[in-house]
């Protein structure tokens, strides 16, 4: 587990939970089991843990307790599988989003900058699309498409007709490949920065990571009881924009809307004003804690 990654806000999520000894639980990013193992020292003998991961290198960390259920899925599965292990409703559920430090680290995974490895950036290594695919395969507009939307990159259009134009040179299949394809489009003095977008891009398209948070949220909303806590952290904007307005509004985009007696018609209500963020001392000890928000709602 400690090859994984440190969990971020460990404390804070937990807190935010409320846990009850004899409540039943859903961690829908177990990865390490960080976040898992500090919610099951809360719970009594009746309580359950149910988690969530669809990459296969997580099961490796799963907890030996009769108390605890794996669920190898992808967390936009969450309602049919909780259903499935008779555990609706549930009072908490605990997300903790994007890449874990230890799928960073593994070279040939192809998440990382860092590293020169066949462009995969697959969460669920049973999935058919891998990045090699996008970059290979996806029209000029579909390129420019998920670059600007999903990596917010200025130049998205001209690195979209970059990569279409250096395919035709051979396939791009590396890390390598792919930076040197792109290497004009590069704006001097933020290399890294751009090409973490780049990365960010591909790898929401990939895992399909926007829509799977949607889907989520929404049955996260429908698995709750009245009073359970909904704790979510993210770690770029396009995620914690699409949890704060699901939080506020009850869906992703609009004003919210209203019932017949003019109340507002929506399922959560936010227990923090604004996000929560790591603190400094937590930041220096660990740099993941940078980017991190945390979002509390609790069911109405």
């Amino acid at each position: 587990m400690s090859n994984y990654h440190t969990p971020v806000m460990l404390q804070e999520c937990i807190e935010g939970l409320v846990i009850k000894p004899n409540g039943t639980y859903v961690d829908v990013t177990f990865g390490g089991g960080g976040h898992s193992r500090e919610i099951m020292k809360h719970l009594g003998e009746d309580g359950r843990l149910l988690a969530f991961d669809q990459d296969a290198d997580a099961q490796q960390n799963v907890i030996d307790d009769k108390r605890f259920t794996f669920i190898d899925q992808n967390f936009r599965y969450l309602k049919n599988f909780s259903r499935l292990h008779g555990a609706i409703p549930v009072d908490g559920i605990l997300a903790d989003l994007g890449v874990s430090s230890y799928q960073f680290d593994q070279a040939e995974r192809g998440f990382s900058i860092r590293f020169d490895a066949e462009l995969d950036m697959r969460m669920n290594q049973q999935s058919d699309l891998s990045a090699k695919e996008v970059v290979n395969t996806y029209s000029e507009a579909d390129l420019h498409r998920i670059f600007g939307m999903y990596g917010e990159i200025q130049n998205a259009k001209s690195l979209a007709n970059t990569i279409v134009t250096a395919r035709l040179n051979g396939p791009i299949v590396t890390v390598a490949d792919l930076k040197n394809a792109i290497s004009n489009r590069i704006p001097k003095g933020k290399e890294n920065k751009y090409l973490a977008q780049v990365f960010q891009a591909l790898r929401i398209e990939v895992n399909q990571e926007l829509e799977a948070l949607k889907d989520f949220l929404v049955q996260s909303a429908e698995v709750l009881a009245v009073g359970g806590r909904l704790v979510v952290m993210s770690y770029h904007s396009l995620e914690d924009r699409l949890v704060k307005n699901f939080i506020a509004k009850g869906k992703f985009s609009g004003e919210v809307e209203k019932d017949l007696y003019g109340n507002n018609n929506k399922p959560l209500d936010a227990v923090s004003r604004g996000a929560i963020v790591a603190s400094a001392e937590e930041i220096v000890g660990n740099n993941r804690a940078r980017s991190a928000k945390l979002r509390i709602a609790v069911k109405k």
